[in-house]
């Protein structure tokens, strides 16, 4: 395990670990926040191997 040290906002802890979806690059860490964990396993699926400008895309889809 890696684990990088840094202030996390409370706002952002509070949100269930199961709402959120996680990917980093080689400079910065990205948190996706959904309404439910259907949405959520959704997009982890769908955006497997993606990179993060098209992931950024699909995740606009569901923001409405």
């Amino acid at each position: 395990m890696i684990c990088i040290k840094t202030d996390i906002p409370k706002e952002l802890n509070d949100i269930d670990d199961e709402l959120k979806a996680i990917y980093h690059s080689k400079d910065t860490v990205c948190f996706f926040v959904f309404k439910n964990r259907e949405q959520r396993n959704e997009f982890v699926e769908r955006t497997k191997g993606m990179p993060k400008v098209e992931r950024e895309t699909i995740y606009q889809e569901y923001l409405s």
